[in-house]
């Protein structure tokens, strides 16, 4: 090309591309060293479950060596392979972050595929850093863009935009030019793809899990290739047929790609999960949890519970009676038994024993969910809800929250941070090496390479529990 293309896509492309540390306030580096501090911890726990095993154990089958960390192992994949493999593991128990308002998952797509790509080619922890962000930026405002009706249809609408942020991530720290990333963009617009089947009630499989892997995978291959002179359709953004157009119609809006650009950091916009649930469901437990107190109820001291909720949740996220892990997450009258009567931070309260726990059924049953017109006005801006819980002594507990912890209204604390770290990187790691990894985390924008950041996930420690 030998001049710039003009539209919102491009300028959102260009500026991703021309984005350096220097021009990044300090307060977004900062977050997104906490997004990176999460996802690798999430990834590191998610690594344990049967998807992750699975596909690590089809990239191994299939050959695919190279020099990119898998996230709980001391393996190393090629570049896409590693991406699809710890995009999984991140997104792999619900405890990765997302953005209300786009509805989309960024961590567990974008920073694998920064991360895989800058290891495969020995970039500088600041160049992590500024592909991060800059995937962050094309993922929330694609998102925005494509507007609410890809999912309305049944689209997931992150596997739809998420293509697209990994290739400008990977294609960011990989320092392709700005062409070469407009194709890289282009091809990755042809990935997009994913049905929220996995969330209809009738058992969601594993793969929703996929989707975030895939669209890692997708985005690192579709700059490779246009690294090596493969070209993708420039315009695949919001020309016609292109991204926005196909999948959002008539409801979406391109100049939401650029609204703001430079000024409003979607890094900011980014809620951490306190529980391993649908984002939907994260104000549910809360309020429930604060209305039983320190200690869990018996299903014989409650005498009804309301769950108020958005229009979109309460028709999609009621299934009372899961059949799996998955199910059990995006299943509000689930998630408020566990919240009443167990442990809704614990990922075993929804593993497959705990699920057919006939009491906790027995109550989800009971669980009646609803359209609160208040929580509706506010989706999907914000996700919101209200409870109404009567106890069999009288004691009635009526309160409503718009926000809850972990979103930018009510943030998790350093501290937090690092202890949900510790905790899921101690899953697997050893603390010397958990220590290690959260200290090289901090210091990410100073390091020389992305692989001095990735050294403590290669402890001989690791390989002894391995063996184990």
């Amino acid at each position: 090309m030998n001049a710039l293309p003009d539209g919102h896509g491009q300028e959102l492309v260009s500026f991703a591309h021309s984005l350096t540390l220097s021009d990044l306030p300090v307060d977004v580096v900062a977050r997104a060293k906490t997004c990176v501090l999460e996802a690798i911890g999430c990834g590191i726990f998610g690594s344990t479950q049967p998807w992750s095993r699975i596909l690590l154990a089809e990239m191994t089958a299939e050959g695919a060596p190279g020099a990119c960390s898998v996230l709980g192992t001391s393996q190393m994949l090629a570049a896409p392979a590693a991406a699809l493999v710890n995009g999984t593991a991140i997104h792999g128990f619900e405890l990765d972050d997302l953005i209300a308002e786009s509805i989309t998952h960024p961590a567990a797509c974008v920073i694998p595929a920064a991360l895989a790509a800058g290891e495969a080619v020995g970039a500088s922890g600041a160049r992590l850093v500024e592909a991060i962000v800059a995937g962050y930026e094309v993922m929330h405002r694609v998102g925005l863009a494509l507007g609410t009706e890809p999912a309305k249809r049944g689209f997931h609408t992150t596997s739809l935009v998420a293509p697209v942020a990994c290739a400008v991530a990977a294609g960011k720290v990989m320092q392709l030019g700005v062409d070469q990333l407009y194709s890289a963009v282009g091809l990755a617009c042809s990935a997009a793809s994913g049905v929220k089947s996995f969330a209809a009630g009738r058992g969601g499989g594993m793969v929703k899990r996929l989707h975030l892997g895939r669209s890692a995978e997708a985005g690192v291959r579709s700059a490779q290739l246009a690294a090596r002179g493969f070209l993708g359709p420039p315009f695949a953004l919001d020309s016609a047929f292109g991204l926005l157009e196909v999948f959002g119609g008539a409801g979406a809006d391109a100049s939401k790609l650029t609204h703001g650009l430079g000024r409003n950091w979607a890094v900011r916009d980014v809620w951490f999960k306190v529980f391993p649930i649908c984002g939907w469901i994260q104000a549910v437990v809360v309020l429930l949890s604060e209305a039983r107190g320190t200690r869990p109820l018996s299903i014989g001291e409650i005498k009804t519970a309301r769950i108020g909720v958005s229009a979109y949740a309460a028709k999609n996220n009621g299934e009372p009676a899961p059949v799996d892990t998955m199910g059990a997450q995006y299943s509000i009258p689930y998630c408020a038994a566990v919240a009443l009567l167990g442990e809704p931070r614990d990922p075993k309260s929804f593993l497959i024993d705990a699920i057919n726990d006939p009491v906790t059924r027995a109550l989800a049953s009971k669980i009646e969910v609803v359209v609160d017109p208040a929580i509706e006005a506010i989706y999907p801006r914000q996700f919101g809800a209200s409870m109404r819980l009567e106890l069999a002594d009288g004691t009635l507990h009526e309160r409503a929250v718009m926000e809850c912890h972990g979103t930018p209204a009510d943030p998790c604390t350093e501290r937090e941070h690092l202890d949900k770290f510790r905790w899921l990187a101690g899953s697997v790691l050893p603390a010397s090496a958990v220590a290690e990894l959260a200290r090289l985390i901090d210091a990410m924008p100073a390091l020389a390479s992305v692989r001095d950041l990735t050294a403590p996930l290669h402890s001989a420690a690791l390989d002894e529990r391995q063996r184990a």
